[in-house]
């Protein structure tokens, strides 16, 4: 097995919604001569910018960012696509001088590549697939996560209930192969030479964030964003709008329910979704340094970067 120091470097900032990752990323990149890999699945799709907090162009113009607007609304970028450009991405960085920088909060996301994980190549099976999306139409996408917590509660736990295509796909892997779809993404060793920063904040801080980030989508044109996708042609039921704020606002769009009914929504599976990527990154987790995001703490993560990778 290689040293540490022959593998790539790469540097991992991750930690919950609005905890504000993106703002110390760009800040440590400027002083530390790093590039930014996204792993936000909700970065992906060009068009999904206010809803998504993307990074602004006038913050990718300051640092190089990677895996951002790539795929349309209507492409679905799976987790081994994501794997294999991230991997690209993260090799190109470093074969030019600079330090690779994984930044998100999608945990599964983030450990594909932290741990070298070795997803099976299961070919679609469009007929299953089909039987199990009509199925969701009759007991709902939450019936179709339960029966899936039923057969594979570690992927159910893993699984947003409201992401079908993610749900259908654990069941077809599964009744496929006969073989739970958790237990068929092997972990290898990871191929870098590996640095985890974990951010924190209060929780309730964090609520307050969240509440404010919301309501700051609004005004910045949320509402006419998700309208303008609909009528370019992109069908309301895409997997891509089964982000948070998206299904809302077409269902305030289709006159379902009302703007101040959406916002409280929004807010509240916000916070849940909080809660489930506290499942993927533990405080007590040795592999991970864990930072409260206060004055000063990019200049103590700063000195950790140079000191764990003599950069």
């Amino acid at each position: 097995m290689s040293l540490p120091s022959q593998r790539p470097p790469l540097l991992v900032i991750l930690g919950p919604t609005a905890v504000g990752k993106t703002t110390l990323a760009i800040e440590l990149a400027e002083k530390i001569g790093g590039e930014i890999v996204s792993v936000d699945s909700r970065y992906f799709y060009r068009g999904m910018d206010i809803g998504t907090a993307k990074p602004t162009f006038e913050e990718r113009e300051r640092v190089p960012h990677h895996l951002i607007d790539v795929a349309d609304p209507d492409e679905t970028w799976s987790l081994a696509i994501f794997q294999e450009a991230a991997q690209q991405a993260i090799a190109d960085i470093a074969a030019r001088g600079r330090l690779p920088m994984l930044v998100g909060g999608t945990g599964q996301y983030i450990r594909a590549i932290t741990e070298g994980w070795r997803i099976p190549k299961q070919e679609p099976d469009h007929r299953l697939r089909d039987a199990l999306e009509r199925w969701a139409q009759e007991i709902g996408h939450d019936g179709l996560h339960q029966r899936l917590q039923v057969i594979d509660p570690q992927a159910a736990q893993q699984i947003d209930s409201r992401n079908l295509r993610r749900t259908v796909r654990a069941l077809e892997v599964t009744l496929n192969t006969g073989k739970r779809f958790s237990e068929q993404r092997q972990r290898g060793a990871s191929p870098y030479n590996l640095l985890q920063v974990g951010l924190t904040r209060p929780r309730p801080i964090l609520y307050e964030r969240i509440d404010a980030r919301i309501d700051a989508m609004l005004q910045a044109g949320f509402m006419d964003e998700v309208r303008d996708l609909l009528e370019a042609g992109y069908p309301p039921d895409l997997p891509a709008f089964s982000a948070i704020g998206y299904s809302q606002m077409i269902q305030v769009l289709q006159a379902e329910i009302s703007l101040d009914e959406a916002v409280m929504l929004m807010k509240r599976l916000t916070r849940q979704f909080v809660r489930r990527q506290a499942n993927w990154f533990k405080p007590d987790d040795p592999d991970i340094h864990w930072f409260s995001v206060e004055l000063g703490s990019v200049d103590e993560i700063e000195k950790l970067v140079r000191e764990y990778f003599d950069w």
